[in-house]
């Protein structure tokens, strides 16, 4: 086996959206050459890896998580020789590189699923789920699809149902079959061979089915699968006891980990929408070391963005998982942007932004950034006809989907579509984003994008932030204060978190504090008081 340094332990990793980075081709969409030219931004900010979102052969549409080829490049974001060229730069840059691996369904022009519909006897027939209808011509049973309806596909040909928890053309592959198992298996060996450092797995408990097809019970708290719009979504309604979250997922995690093993310094961060039981999922999924290395929950890309709730989830998962790791998110490709989560107001975002930059980097965990987060970008708001998800275009008007952080980055502040494209971009550039552009901010010393790097700059310089305990203090409401402590240092941090002015005492039991020069703020301990200012933070050594 080859030996594993645990990289990913503590680790800081930028999420690039491909379709939305930078075109370079002229064609309004991200590309491979556009993410090259751009890595220099992505290293100044001081992370440790890159993490791809799909950028395989695919139909488009779910925006490359409807795969048809997963050994290639989609010709719109360029070739193998530019993904290469990619990872050369990044690992010159001292980044790792982590992409997407999306196996538990296909688009439905991958070749796999247009031999497994042409009959039931084909080589791939038992390759994907399918059923027969009940006596009446209705689906097998209720499951439902995330994206709305049956979870049910009628196919003419072979004149059964296949199963699909996604879009319709996003057929599920059957994991009961080991066949199945082996060509995933075989598509992520095609990737560590390339030299890729790890993957981060889509939908990573939806892998297996029940075989019985039972029906899911009624849930009426169960929540969505992390899209954030389950009052408009029956798929909140069921408990998703028999689609989603099997017994026989772990067995293959393991088959998966084993691959891994056997390359230099490679990792997996696994996605985990469970709703009630998502920390149960973790657990079992990161427990014992032969498993993912870390998951992410959707604890944090909620609308809450309180002390309450960030204590609540973060000791709630270091109780329910005693030997796993956390990746910790305020923002991704599938929710709204949290700065226009979190703020009251166009006057907080600024002040919202740089805290919850400072509160995410000080947690115990690792950090996934996603991009335009270090420009404290807000929440686009789009016009029906410049949708182009179609989880927004099924529930609009109530739900606008996710396209709103889905467009451009924007990179000079002066040019058309903020330099994103010299073409129209398949998602518009707001006005307001662009006046925000890198070049803008890297022009202000006190730009939310200078709070980035210096922040991150802090927690590279202080080791007990990589992996060291955290113990949280009590704390008067609206303040989250906590401890880290690794084998050299002992670390303070108290955030107010409310909008209005609050204190804090530092217990006597910590010793002397001696304020730490917290990038972005300037508060001062007076004989063990605290004073803080609405969405200010403190930070201390203590002896």
């Amino acid at each position: 086996m080859a030996k594993k340094t645990e990289w990913w332990r503590g680790a800081v990793v930028y999420q690039i959206y491909p379709r939305s980075f930078q075109d370079d081709s002229g064609d309004g969409i991200g590309d491979l050459p556009g993410i090259t030219r751009r890595l220099g931004h992505v290293a100044s900010l001081g992370v440790d890896a890159i993490w791809l979102s799909p950028f395989f052969t695919s139909p488009q549409a779910d925006m490359g998580y409807d795969v048809s080829d997963y050994c290639d490049v989609d010709p719109q974001f360029g070739t193998l020789a530019d993904f290469d060229a990619m990872m050369a730069e990044a690992h010159r840059l001292g980044l790792k590189v982590i992409i997407d691996q999306v196996i538990s369904h296909t688009s439905d022009q991958h070749p796999w699923f247009k031999e497994s519909r042409t009959s039931r006897n084909n080589p791939k027939a038992d390759w994907f789920v399918w059923a027969d209808p009940k006596p009446d011509g209705t689906a097998p049973n209720n499951w439902l699809s995330v994206f709305g309806g049956p979870a049910w596909e009628w196919d003419g040909t072979r004149k059964q149902y296949y199963m699909h928890n996604f879009l319709a053309s996003q057929p599920d592959l059957n994991f009961h079959n080991p066949e199945v198992q082996d060509a995933v298996l075989d598509a992520a060996r095609f990737w560590l061979e390339r030299g890729v450092d790890g993957f981060r797995l889509d939908t990573v408990n939806y892998y297996f089915h029940d075989e019985k097809l039972r029906d899911n019970p009624p849930h009426s708290d169960e929540g969505s699968f992390g899209l954030d719009a389950p009052d408009v979504n029956p798929y909140g309604m069921q408990n998703h006891l028999y689609d989603k979250t099997r017994p026989e997922n772990i067995a293959f995690l393991q088959r998966m980990r084993n691959l891994l093993d056997h390359y230099d310094d490679r990792a997996t961060v696994g996605e985990v929408g469970d709703g009630a039981r998502s920390l149960e999922t973790v657990a079992a999924y990161t427990a014992g070391g032969d498993k993912l290395n870390m998951c992410y929950t959707f604890d944090l890309l909620g609308p809450d963005f309180t002390a309450e709730h960030i204590r609540r989830s973060v000791e709630g998962f270091h109780e329910a998982v005693t030997d796993g790791w956390v990746c910790w998110a305020f923002s991704n490709h599938d929710v709204q942007r949290h700065v226009s989560r979190f703020i009251d107001g166009e006057a907080e975002r600024e002040s919202v932004a740089k805290q919850a930059a400072t509160l995410i980097a000080t947690l115990k965990g690792s950090v996934c950034l996603y991009q335009g987060e270090e420009l404290g970008l807000p929440e686009a708001d789009l016009a029906f006809e410049d949708l182009r998800d179609p989880y927004g275009i099924r529930f609009w008007p109530s739900f606008k989907g996710r396209d709103g952080c889905r467009t451009p980055m924007v990179w000079d502040a002066g040019r058309a579509h903020g330099g994103f494209s010299t073409a129209r971009p398949w998602l518009p550039v707001p006005y307001e984003h662009a006046v925000m552009a890198v070049d803008a901010q890297e022009a202000d010393p006190h730009s939310i994008l200078h709070h980035y790097r210096s922040t991150l700059a802090f927690r590279k310089a202080h080791p007990a932030l990589r992996d060291g305990a955290m113990t949280f203090l009590d704390a008067p409401d609206g303040v989250l204060a906590f401890v880290r402590e690794g084998d050299t240092e002992r670390l303070l941090f108290v955030f107010n978190m409310s909008r209005e002015v609050a204190a804090f005492v530092i217990p006597s039991n910590l010793g002397r504090a001696v304020p730490l020069a917290l990038p972005g703020y300037a508060v001062q301990e007076s004989n063990g008081r605290i004073d803080l200012e609405p969405f200010e933070a403190f930070a201390a050594k203590c002896s």
